[in-house]
């Protein structure tokens, strides 16, 4: 039992440490990882040789099946693409299995010890967070040991050879056994080597070792496809293309493995070398193979989960990936391209209320409620969202950008409801007391009006930039903007002392909309100030603290 129980945690411990290293490259390298694998590549080999890459990095095909799912599901990645990606993975982690069991027992404790004082002397650092990859490599090294050691007696009960005595080669249950192999670790990685230690021992003989690795790889595939099951159909489409692609290389071994199992006999080299072998040459071959396919592939696989349209008009969060929170980078970038949804939802507000101004549109309630209703939906998941982070693991830089977008949520939320109020008052006035703007004051109103555009699109992207000469400038027009409105302002009391009808009729409502727009454009342009504040110099210039002073 006890020896039973040290190969399981010896499993775990692999498990755990691949954990680490996935969860600790993610948090150093994770935005550049999302533009390697999150661009939309037009050439699949670029896409192949990316999954490749990205999948020896995070250790796991599983973590590389989670990044690509999640770029897919938010728009980010092509399906295409996505599956050629998803085809390097696994070559990638049948990389990995070769050089996991060269004889690395020196390596294990000199990686553990760096890693722990690099990690706990700067945690919040890069170079903390590269302290956690070096843990994580040692103690996988580690497992690896503790798996080999553990297994040797356990592979001489008399229980255990019954078992796998009952496995004579027959691929499909040798695949299904492989398959739940696969799922209990929840790693293909560590059933693979599990199966190659067997094949070592000689508890099992080389065609259901086979049969094995060919389950642990569909496995990984149906973990994937499970792992996908809250996630929108695009996301989905991925997870199912790469299990449909395991399945496929199973039913292309079927006819060869006979021969083939033959032919790996009569090689001089160890039963364990053979099975890894197996399993790169395998993944390689099968997905060099089906790579050309991968165009057919996803419109099958579109056509099998297709989108299926919102019951209600209220607008879904698109890229707040739940599985991206463990990745401060990751989660924070979502959060920003969600935020920059809430922007554009403002723009067509504002759009809205011009068309309103104009005398364009009358009956704009309705929409100007959906949109409304459609801003407080994405505030109130990017809210949940960032409040679900891990804020002591935030590094001093992530710390900022954590505070910068809630504050921009918040801003936006705020300007939502202004405008919303602002339609109403004009709307009341055209209505109810069939009253209009002078020809002159509905122009004034409508030149600050696309000023208080502009300024928008300007602040958001400031907001996604953090270009400082772009904050300046922000600021500069947020000056011309108070300077236009006292000016208009003037304008229109010099209309009331001329008598104007139109003009004194709307006096209240003019003003108050001059007012009103104010406000808005403090909101918009407030990300200036975050990028300014976070200098090199670590301070405004001069004029700039003068703004901020003035600011309402």
């Amino acid at each position: 039992m006890l020896t039973l129980l040290n190969l399981l945690s010896a499993v775990a411990l692999l498990i755990w440490g691949t954990h680490i290293v996935r969860t600790g490259i993610l948090r150093v390298y994770g935005s550049n990882l999302r533009h390697v694998i999150g661009q939309n590549m037009s050439r699949r080999s670029l896409a192949f040789i990316s999954g490749i890459v990205v999948t020896a990095m995070v250790q796991s095909s599983n973590a590389t099946a989670m990044l690509v799912t999640s770029f897919v599901g938010q728009g980010l990645m092509a399906l295409t693409p996505a599956l050629a990606t998803m085809l390097g993975a696994d070559v990638g982690t049948a990389l990995m299995a070769r050089v996991l069991t060269l004889d690395l027992s020196w390596l294990s404790p000199l990686l553990i010890f760096l890693g722990v004082i690099f990690f706990l002397s700067r945690k919040q650092t890069r170079l903390g967070q590269m302290g956690r990859v070096s843990i994580g490599l040692g103690l996988i090294i580690l497992a690896l040991q503790l798996i080999v050691e553990s297994a040797a007696p356990i592979t001489q009960a008399q229980g255990v050879k019954v078992i796998f005595a009952s496995l004579t080669g027959d691929i499909l249950l040798d695949a299904l056994v492989g398959a739940l192999f696969a799922m209990i670790s929840y790693s293909s990685l560590a059933a693979v080597l599990l199966t190659a230690t067997l094949a070592g021992a000689g508890v099992i003989s080389l065609p259901v070792a086979i049969g094995l690795v060919i389950g642990a790889n569909i496995g990984s595939g149906i973990l994937a496809f499970l792992s996908t099951s809250m996630q929108n159909a695009a996301g989905r489409q991925v997870a199912l293309g790469s299990l449909l692609y395991k399945l496929i290389g199973l039913l292309l071994i079927i006819p060869v493995l006979d021969p083939l199992a033959h032919w790996m006999d009569g090689l001089d080299f160890s039963p364990q070398e053979m099975v890894i072998g197996f399993h790169l040459l395998y993944n390689t071959a099968r997905c060099l193979i089906l790579l050309p396919s991968v165009g057919p592939m996803a419109r099958f696989c579109a056509w099998v989960l297709p989108e299926r349209p919102q019951i209600n008009g209220t607008a879904k969060p698109r890229h707040l990936d739940p599985t991206a929170l463990v990745t401060p980078s990751l989660a924070l970038a979502n959060a920003a391209r969600e935020t920059l949804r809430i922007g554009d939802l403002i723009d067509n507000m504002l759009e809205a209320m011009l068309d309103v101004l104009r005398g364009k549109q009358t009956a704009v309630t309705q929409e100007m409620r959906r949109l409304t209703d459609d801003v407080e939906a994405l505030y109130g998941a990017i809210k949940l969202y960032l409040a679900q982070m891990p804020r002591e693991d935030l590094s001093d830089q992530d710390s900022r950008r954590w505070a910068e977008i809630i504050e921009l949520a918040i801003n936006l939320k705020l300007a939502s409801d202004l405008i919303e109020r602002m339609l109403r008052k004009v709307q009341q006035q055209k209505t109810s007391q069939r009253r209009s703007f002078s020809e002159v004051g509905l122009e004034e109103l409508a030149g600050l009006h696309s000023q208080l555009i502009s300024n928008l699109r300007l602040g958001l992207s400031v907001f996604l930039s953090a270009d400082k000469e772009s904050a300046r400038q922000l600021l500069r027009e947020k000056r011309r903007f108070r300077a236009q409105e006292r000016r208009l302002a003037h304008a229109h009391v010099s209309r009331l002392q001329r008598k104007v009808v139109q003009s004194i009729e709307t006096s209240s409502l003019h003003l108050e909309l001059i007012a009103d727009m104010k406000r808005l454009n403090s909101l918009f342009c407030s990300s200036a100030y975050v990028v300014l504040e976070t200098s090199d110099t670590g301070a405004l210039a001069v004029d700039d603290l003068a703004d901020i002073t003035h600011s309402p």
